[in-house]
């Protein structure tokens, strides 16, 4: 007990030394404790730098996590990628020869437009109410508001060419010179300009319609021979229920493919195995400027268009729907300037109203599997897939690009709201990025071929046993069409000169 009192004694004269030598040090002159406080300070050269204080920091853990998939599962999916959505049990079991076009359109999905509609007034609709908004890529031609029949089609094909007459880029044979004359000239002069007036401008795309009884092998035949849409009319009558066309059909036979064995068992195979596509595949450098596509594609009679580098590598696709960016007066100097500026505001217009990234070419690989091919068509809402040359045939997919998206910077007057833009009018244009700086090699690869959804529905109409048209026969036709005659029929002999392919 005395030992542990002698302790206690012991440590609290300690603190109270403590507490005395505290007491000294704050009567102490201000300035010793300053210079002390100051001299036991690390000097400021000593500081560490940001990087040398992430030396000593620990490796993460992901370094060390096995991948949840190995190579070759990966490569699995890649050759045979699921599709989106489950199959429509409404087909399960059915032979899809059996399944009629009617059971593929919506009547809701279709948009009309009279024949005596102002072509400004057709485009600015179209455009904001019924392509955009309701995914229609069609317009049908009526004569009357109450008619339920078409007398034509007004696509993005035709706009082209209107565009094409506007800028003075469309020339016409010499016995139709007078006929654009009065048409430019009511242009200037800002009147209407009617619809069937603009669809006499060039080629136009062929009018076939099939009745709503009809089956799936009859479509799938007319598509591959090389008929992009098919007008669905009520047995018997002239009265339009919908609108077919080749990517619907290829959407419909790709999400029920495993209903369909004589189709499914194609989409393990290599495209070069397959022996499908075309290697006459017609493209455009960079750096020429956009005008040039657009007369390429029409003279050509083709809907979309490979940008290349200067080394021939894919760097970009420019399709007539694109051509929907080009209605504004303010888009007036994108026709002047090159085709990668084009492909940038195409890029960055579609992260802007898809609200994410998007890929400024889509490409496979003679080593990619029909059903990589197709997936990719279906997911892109593409009507062509390019061919590149691939280094190995183990992978054909894009790296994610690293060029950034160039800005469109108009000169001022034109920044402000869109004005109409007469014809014959060239107004300026900003510089863009060349051909040659862009690491195309890295993007795709070198241009050698091309795939289309007419291939791929020619390849299952021979596998089917059908016989469908060669479709370079139809290619040949359109561009002899676009070539020999920029000015084509009225629109009053399109109901006696439409096609009923039923009848064949």
């Amino acid at each position: 007990m005395t030992e542990n009192i002698k302790s206690v004694e012991d440590a609290l004269k300690d603190v109270a030394i403590a507490s005395s030598a505290s007491s000294e040090e704050a009567r102490s002159p201000p300035s010793r404790s300053t210079s002390m406080r100051l001299s036991q300070m690390p000097s400021p050269t000593h500081r560490h730098s940001f990087s040398d204080q992430l030396r000593g920091i620990p490796p993460s853990p992901r370094a060390n996590r096995q991948p949840s998939m190995t190579h070759m599962g990966v490569q699995e999916l890649y050759n045979n990628p699921h599709t989106a959505g489950s199959p429509d049990p409404t087909f399960a079991g059915r032979d899809w020869r059996t399944i009629t076009v009617a059971e593929l359109v919506n009547p809701e999905d279709l948009r009309f437009v009279e024949v005596d509609t102002g072509i400004e007034a057709a485009t600015n609709a179209s455009f904001t109410l019924l392509l955009i908004d309701s995914g229609a890529q069609v317009l049908l031609i009526r004569t009357t508001s109450t008619e339920k029949s078409a007398i034509g089609t007004f696509d993005y094909r035709d706009l082209n060419q209107y565009l094409l007459f506007a800028t003075g880029s469309l020339q016409p044979r010499e016995d139709h010179l007078a006929f654009f004359q009065e048409l430019a000239k009511k242009a200037q002069q800002g009147h209407k300009i009617p619809l069937k007036d603009a669809k006499n401008l060039g080629t136009k795309e062929a009018f076939v319609t099939l009745p709503h009884t009809a089956n799936l092998t009859k479509a799938v035949e007319t598509f591959g021979g090389g008929v992009h849409r098919i007008i669905i009319v009520k047995e018997g009558t002239t009265k339009v229920t919908g609108i077919l066309s080749q990517l619907r059909l290829v959407k419909f036979l790709w999400e029920n493919g495993q209903s369909f064995p004589s189709i499914d068992q194609l989409y393990p195979q290599a495209v070069r195995d397959l022996g499908i596509g075309s290697q006459q595949v017609i493209s455009i450098n960079g750096d020429k400027p956009l005008k040039e596509a657009l007369v390429l594609m029409d003279n050509e009679g083709i809907t979309s268009l490979a940008v290349v580098d200067n080394l021939y590598n894919v760097v970009g696709n420019i399709s007539t729907v694109d051509v929907k960016l080009l209605t504004k007066g303010s888009s007036a100097p994108l026709l002047d300037n090159t085709c990668i500026h084009f492909i940038s505001v195409i890029l960055s217009t579609r992260g802007m109203n898809d609200g994410k990234d998007s890929f400024p070419v889509f490409h496979v690989s003679p080593y990619s599997t029909l059903a990589h091919t197709v997936a990719k068509l279906v997911a892109t809402k593409s009507h062509r897939m390019w061919v590149v040359e691939s280094p190995s045939p183990s992978s054909s997919g894009p790296p994610t690009p690293a060029a950034q998206p160039a800005v469109l910077h108009l000169p001022h007057h034109l920044s402000s709201s869109p004005q109409a833009t007469p014809p014959f009018i060239s107004m300026p244009s900003t510089p863009s990025v060349s051909a040659a700086a862009l690491p195309g090699i890295h993007m795709s690869g070198r241009l050698s071929g091309v795939v289309s959804l007419t291939d791929v529905l020619n390849l299952f109409a021979l596998a089917s046993g059908l016989h469908p048209t060669d479709p370079n026969d139809m290619r040949r036709q359109r561009r002899r069409s676009s070539s020999s005659s920029m000015v084509r029929g009225s629109l009053d002999s399109a109901r006696s000169s439409s096609l009923d392919v039923s009848r064949r």
